[in-house]
C-alpha cells in the first residue's frame, strides 16, 4: 500500500476525522537524461553562486524576498514553516457548493483522501454519503509543503477525493492573453446546422481505456528501432487549417465520413450472425464467388500477427475492443489478439 504524502484532520463544522492524502495520478511519460553531445556523460544542474561561480550546499541556502533590485529580506526555512500555513494540519471545510457552479479551470491536481484508521470509518462514510446525495463539494483550505491551498472535497465512487484549486487571482483573463478571439461573429445557419449535425454524429461515450499516451509509445518504438539499427519514420504532417471559403464543403465531407463510420458501427450487430450463416453455408457445401469456401477465405485474410509492429497490434486491439491494451507489451497484445480471433471473427490487416 502507498504511504500518504500528507496526514492531518478533515473537519466540517465540529465534526473531525483524521485522514491521509494520497496521489491519485502518476506520470508515465518518457523521461530523458541530459548528456553532452558525443559522450555518455551526464549533465547535471548545480546550485551555483552567480557572483563567485562556486557551488552552494543545500543547507547553506536561505529564502530571499526581493524588495528592490539587489535588496532582500532574508528568511530561514524554519521561519516560513512557523507561519500558520506551514503549521496547519487541518483540511478545514468552510462551506459546501454545488459542483456545477465551479468552472473546471479552477481545479488543479487530484488526490485521494482516506481515513487514518478503521475507528474513523463511520464518520468518513457519513461525509461521503452526504456529499454524494447532495451533489455538493466542500470548499476547504489546507497547507502542504509550506504552501497554503484552496481545495474542493467531493465524493467519488466509494471514497473522498480532494482537488487542489487555483485562487481567482491565478486565473488569467482570456481577453488579455489570447489574440484574435472572435467578437460577436455570427455563423451562417447552414454552417451551424452542419456543425451541430457533425457533433451529434461523432458523439461517443466516455471510456478512459480508449485513450493512451501515443507519444510515449512512439518514443519507446523509436528506442527499439535505434537499438536494432532500423530506419526511423517521422509522423505525418499536421493537417492544414480550414479556409473560411471552403468551410461548408469541409463540413459536408466530414459528415459523409462520419456517416460511413456510423454505417460500419451499425453493421457490427450483423457480425454476430455471420458465424451461424457461415456454418450453414459450409454444411450446404456453398462456395464463395472465387471458388473457395468462406472459412478458407477468412483464414487467408487473417494477418500474420508475428510480423506486425506493436503500433499495428495496438490498432488491431483497439478495433477489437480488447480491454487493458494500453498497458500491454507487444507480445501480450499478440496473445490477446490471437485469443480474440476465434471462429467467425476476422482481424483486418493494418495498412
Amino acid at each position: 500500500m502507498a504511504r500518504p504524502i500528507w496526514t492531518g484532520t478533515l473537519s466540517f463544522g465540529l465534526v473531525t476525522v483524521p485522514v491521509g492524502l494520497y496521489s491519485a495520478t502518476e506520470d508515465h511519460s518518457p523521461h530523458f537524461r541530459q548528456l553532452e553531445r558525443g559522450t555518455s556523460d551526464r549533465v547535471r544542474n548545480l546550485r551555483v553562486n552567480e557572483r563567485t561561480g562556486k557551488e552552494v550546499a543545500y543547507g547553506d541556502i536561505v529564502k530571499g524576498y526581493e524588495i528592490a533590485e539587489g535588496e532582500y529580506v532574508v528568511f530561514e526555512p524554519s521561519e516560513l514553516e512557523d507561519l500558520s500555513p506551514g503549521r496547519s494540519h487541518t483540511i478545514e471545510i468552510r462551506g459546501f457548493v454545488e459542483l456545477e457552479q465551479v468552472d473546471p479551470i479552477f481545479f488543479d491536481k487530484t488526490y485521494y483522501l482516506g481515513p487514518r484508521g478503521k475507528e474513523y470509518a463511520h464518520v468518513y462514510a457519513l461525509l461521503h454519503r452526504a456529499l454524494a446525495e447532495t451533489g455538493r463539494a466542500g470548499l476547504a483550505t489546507f497547507s502542504m509543503r509550506g504552501k497554503q491551498y484552496l481545495a474542493g472535497v467531493r465524493a467519488e465512487e466509494d471514497l473522498l477525493v480532494l482537488q487542489t484549486m487555483h485562487y481567482a487571482e491565478e486565473v488569467r483573463d482570456p481577453r488579455r492573453e489570447v489574440d484574435n478571439l472572435p467578437e460577436q461573429a455570427e455563423p451562417r445557419e447552414k454552417e451551424l446546422a452542419a456543425a451541430r449535425q457533425l457533433i451529434e454524429a461523432l458523439s461517443i461515450d466516455w471510456d478512459p481505456e480508449e485513450y493512451h499516451d501515443t507519444f510515449g509509445e512512439q518514443v519507446r518504438e523509436l528506442v527499439e528501432a535505434k537499438l536494432s539499427g532500423k530506419e526511423t519514420v517521422t509522423a505525418e504532417p499536421a493537417p492544414e487549417s480550414t479556409n473560411v471559403v471552403d468551410l461548408m464543403d469541409v463540413l459536408q465531407r466530414s459528415l459523409s465520413q462520419a456517416g460511413g463510420r456510423e454505417q460500419a458501427e451499425a453493421g457490427d450487430g450483423e457480425k454476430a450472425e455471420r458465424p451461424a450463416r457461415k456454418a450453414k453455408a459450409k454444411a450446404a457445401g456453398t462456395s464463395s464467388a472465387k471458388g473457395g469456401t468462406t472459412a478458407k477465405r477468412a483464414k487467408e485474410e487473417q494477418p500474420d500477427l508475428s510480423k506486425l509492429s506493436k503500433a499495428d497490434l495496438y490498432r488491431l486491439a483497439t478495433e477489437q475492443g480488447i480491454q487493458g491494451r494500453s498497458t500491454m507489451t507487444r507480445d501480450e497484445l499478440q496473445q490477446a489478439l490471437e485469443a480474440a480471433a476465434r471462429p467467425g471473427r476476422r482481424l483486418h490487416a493494418v495498412s
